[in-house]
């Protein structure tokens, strides 16, 4: 069956696979992963597929059309996110007008939290995934080639004969090492000089080497109506086969982010991949996810490995907002984690969010001190994101703290992140000026200055990353100032 794969038209470089969909003040935009990795499974198992990025490729659909030129998709996935799921479900409409034969199928966080009701958004919908997708994807396209029901593929809401039914749930993928290399579909079917991520070096390459997270942060949506709380990892051994890929056929990329939620929940996984890398001599640098807790010895290891940074979630520097979040870390254990990492010789990317159970401005000051005083590579500040099916969505929406259900208010007209919180202490309003002045007291700090300029005469390929991810972070922030000073 012809299958196309699609990251439908939005705003220009809006970035949907990432965990907090918009598009980003640094300019990042991850590649379709989710996508890729359902594109490559259904590849591998005899299925002609097509992947088409339309934001990376900043073009509508007539830019689809001239790509897709003759040939005919017979089920069409497409991708959808919170923020854009009332546009996606009109660009899927007006596909159905194209391709009146194919049958629409909804993938992402958003229609796996809310299938009936991505259902109702439109009679061009034929279908919605539940959660992993890859071989609903695989089944379904099977079950619509022999002119089957798809009421045996597990995973599924669909309308048929004015109906909504709903399947069996689909059992997680176990064995990662079936799908094959994503690098290899990006190869095929992207072009890896569209995508940018603001913490590492360019051009980039993003893969998981597992699915899930164990942890029970409140606010994390893939873990919650995604990939679950079990991680589930692929062989080291797989592992760096594709590293290896990497180095020999993309000879032009400069670092590989290892995109699962949680890189650093499973020690050992980390140790097989390093102990790896080091046996075949891989030198390619990579970042990758992690918690506050990484202890010493595992981190040092990272380093010898090719590892330049993390990304860790710090969220708060206060004891009682991080429980409030079941975060399950502590400030004490954060603050060995600054001193370890340092020690380490590992960049750090870090974040902190705004509006968590128990924030108030006495605890957001709290927490970026802690930031300034980690002095990292870089530091992001943002509201927290409420999605639905997630924990943060149902505690704000049962306290009257969510503003809106309107999904088109989660983004700015700009497509940049909007705040559709207010609690008792703190208001829309006043988390996204706490953060827009966070972000640019921390980059401005003449401390932060000359650690940069310092950072860009040792290793050039770090200030031009810099620079890039200035110059659009600054233009968006003078854009938001601007804005709002209007009457």
């Amino acid at each position: 069956m012809q299958i196309l794969f699609l990251n439908p038209p939005f705003k220009e470089c809006f970035s949907r696979a990432s965990r907090s969909p918009a598009v980003a003040k640094g300019g990042t935009l991850y590649y379709p992963l989710w996508l890729a990795y359902a594109a490559g499974l259904a590849q591998r198992l005899g299925h002609t597929v097509r992947l088409f990025d339309a934001p990376a490729l900043r073009v509508g659909l007539d830019g689809l059309y001239a790509s897709l030129g003759d040939w005919q998709p017979e089920l069409v996935v497409i991708d959808t996110s919170t923020p854009s799921i009332v546009h996606d479900v009109t660009v899927a409409a007006t596909i159905k007008q194209r391709f009146p034969a194919a049958f629409l199928l909804l993938v992402g966080t958003h229609p796996s939290a809310l299938p009936e009701a991505c259902l109702e958004l439109h009679s061009s919908i034929d279908g919605v995934a539940i959660g992993e997708y890859d071989m609903t994807v695989v089944e379904l396209a099977t079950a619509l080639e022999h002119c089957e029901t798809p009421m045996l593929v597990a995973g599924l809401a669909f309308r048929m004969d004015n109906k909504v039914f709903r399947t069996a749930e689909r059992e997680k993928i176990l064995d990662l090492d079936q799908f094959p290399f994503v690098t290899e579909i990006y190869r095929q079917h992207l072009n890896i000089h569209n995508y940018f991520f603001a913490a590492a070096n360019y051009p980039m390459l993003q893969i998981i080497t597992g699915r899930g997270c164990p942890h029970r942060c409140f606010f994390c949506v893939y873990p919650q109506v995604f990939h679950s709380h079990r991680y589930r990892v692929r062989s080291a051994k797989n592992v760096v086969d594709e590293f290896e890929f990497i180095q020999n056929n993309l000879p032009m990329v400069r670092e590989v982010g290892i995109e699962d939620d949680c890189f650093t929940a499973s020690p050992n996984h980390v140790r097989r991949i390093c102990n790896e890398l080091i046996a075949r001599g891989i030198r390619l640098p990579w970042y990758c996810n992690a918690r506050g807790d990484v202890k010493p010895d595992l981190l040092q290891l990272m380093k010898r490995a090719g590892c330049r940074l993390l990304i860790v979630g710090f969220e708060s520097a206060d004891q009682a907002v991080l429980d409030g979040m079941n975060k399950g870390l502590n400030i004490e254990g954060y603050r060995r984690f600054v001193r370890d990492v340092k020690q380490a010789g590992l960049m750090v990317h870090g974040c902190m969010m705004v509006g968590n159970p128990g924030d108030t401005r006495e605890t957001l000051a709290a927490s970026y001190q802690f930031a300034v005083e980690a002095n990292f590579d870089s530091m992001q500040f943002y509201p927290l994101y409420l999605y639905p099916g997630t924990y943060a969505y149902r505690w704000a929406k049962e306290r009257g703290y969510l503003m809106t259900t309107d999904f088109t208010q989660w983004l700015t007209s700009e497509g940049l992140h909007n705040c559709v919180l207010n609690t008792p202490e703190l208001s829309s309003r006043d988390m996204m000026d706490l953060c827009d002045n966070y972000l640019r007291r921390y980059h401005l700090r003449p401390r932060y200055i000359v650690m940069k300029l310092w950072q860009g005469i040792r290793n050039p390929s770090e200030g031009y990353r810099t620079l890039l991810s200035a110059r659009s972070f600054f233009g968006k922030i003078l854009q938001q100032f601007m804005k709002r000073g209007r009457p």
